[in-house]
């Protein structure tokens, strides 16, 4: 199974869950600037962003990258995840609908989301969940 870990991150937290999440899923690591692969070619995916602003995905690169991805995701397994440093997890639950709705077969019952910085703990989890994919 081909699985490919795609990851914005402007502090380096969802960088160190994306790497977490890519050993646990064997998977191929790209940060969303470096993707360019086809989406046909993997069978899993999992897609690390950050809450932004008002609870919303980062809106220059991951956004448009994941609009143009979606209508690729269906019967493809999905694992969400990403950190935070207000609100209450808003984001990863309209992200995790939208994927949903769009055919996907997510791995998680509502993504995996840290506030701050991950801990040791939770990139065993991560990396755990991660594994799933396999």
């Amino acid at each position: 199974m081909k699985t490919a870990v795609i990851y914005w991150s402007g502090t380096g937290n969802t960088e160190a869950m994306a790497k977490a999440a890519a050993e646990g899923a064997n998977a191929e690591l790209f940060a969303v600037s470096e993707f360019g692969g086809d989406p046909a070619g993997y069978d899993a995916f999992a897609f690390g962003c950050p809450a932004m602003g008002a609870e919303v995905l980062e809106e220059d690169e991951f956004e448009p990258f994941f609009t143009g991805i979606e209508g690729s995701l269906s019967g493809k397994k999905v694992l969400l995840f990403g950190s935070y440093g207000w609100g209450d997890g808003e984001w990863m639950r309209n992200w995790y609908d939208r994927t949903k709705a769009a055919g996907a077969e997510l791995v998680s019952d509502e993504g995996f989301i840290v506030n701050d910085a991950p801990s040791d703990d939770d990139l065993a989890k991560l990396k755990e969940l991660a594994s799933q994919l396999a």
